[in-house]
């Protein structure tokens, strides 16, 4: 069933949502991607969740009406519940996840980026087993890089993923708040509608986190092993393009939790970062040092965190 239920927007329901009562929705936003792989991989897992999953996909606004035509086919092919919004304009990230959030029925609700790829194939039936048993206001499954590409034009990323991301999950636990990314987050359905996303934060970067640190204030945060692989690695231009989206967005997070930022490497490194004289001269020949191929991968990653923390010197 296709029916578009307000301007600007198209809903796609499969045959199996209608009956389905979901316990968990996969929340799945997307902009210019094609989440059809991870989809299928998601719905080898149909048959041993007996309708307790359903999923919920968002084009936010990507306009490719031959992809949605596309998604629109494998929507209704699918065995598990599944609902594809359609948007004409680009609302953003934390809009987005409130809309996703507003359509899903799940008591619990699993937010998955579009390039993630589980890690094993009981992913979801391990999310729903969870939700079954102990039923966590917050959990955060972890990602890895384990089926990531290992282009050299993306080995910087790599190494900075491999170090501050990709944490065991018990390492995680030690700083719960830090360590959530709506890259593969259950949220309760009552935490989420007493802490939504902040519509506030546009451009890349600390929207989730900040959700956390305010979630973190009321309930409990845990941290499980149940990882997905992050498949979106960027060049460091690419990286650096996003930081520099990001600066107000962290200038935003500052003013709101001082307490908990402040305990953060990157926020001390740009409090130092900020008496150098002339910074703002200074910091493209960082970028450059960053983006130059013949450097070491390890000085390069070094050089992007340093140019992260010249951008957000302004910040603090």
């Amino acid at each position: 069933m296709t029916r578009p239920p307000s301007p600007g927007s198209v809903l796609t329901d499969n045959a199996r949502r209608q009956a389905a009562r979901p316990a968990v929705s996969v929340l799945i936003p997307f902009l210019r991607d094609d989440p059809t792989e991870l989809l299928g991989l998601l719905d080898e897992e149909a048959g041993a969740l007996d309708g307790a999953v359903e999923i919920v996909l968002l084009d936010d606004g990507t306009g490719d009406a031959e992809l949605t035509a596309r998604l629109q086919a494998v929507v209704h092919a699918m065995s598990l519940p599944v609902r594809l919004i359609s948007l004409t304009v680009n609302e953003g990230r934390s809009q987005g996840r409130n809309r996703l959030a507003a359509s899903a029925r799940g008591g619990s609700l699993l937010f998955l980026d579009s390039d993630m790829r589980p890690d094993h194939r009981r992913f979801l039936w391990t999310w729903a087993d969870l939700v079954a048993r102990e039923d966590p206001a917050v959990a955060f499954g972890g990602f890895s890089l384990l089926q990531a590409p290992t282009d050299a034009r993306f080995s910087v990323h790599r190494a900075m993923a491999t170090r501050s991301d990709c944490v065991p999950y018990g390492e995680r636990a030690r700083t719960p708040e830090k360590y959530v990314y709506t890259s593969n987050l259950l949220v309760r359905r009552d935490v989420f509608e007493a802490e939504a996303f902040d519509p506030a934060f546009t451009g890349w970067g600390w929207e989730d986190v900040e959700w956390a640190m305010r979630v973190s204030r009321r309930f409990t945060v845990v941290h499980v092993d149940n990882p997905a692989t992050h498949m979106g690695l960027d060049t460091v231009e690419a990286l650096a393009g996003k930081y520099e989206q990001s600066a107000g967005n962290f200038a935003r997070v500052v003013a709101r939790h001082p307490d908990i930022v402040g305990t953060y490497p990157s926020f001390k490194a740009a409090r130092l970062l900020k008496r150098v004289p002339a910074l703002s001269r200074v910091r493209p020949w960082i970028k450059q040092a960053a983006v130059a191929g013949w450097m070491p991968t390890g000085a390069r990653a070094f050089s992007l965190r340093l140019y992260r923390a010249a951008l957000y010197a302004e910040a603090v």
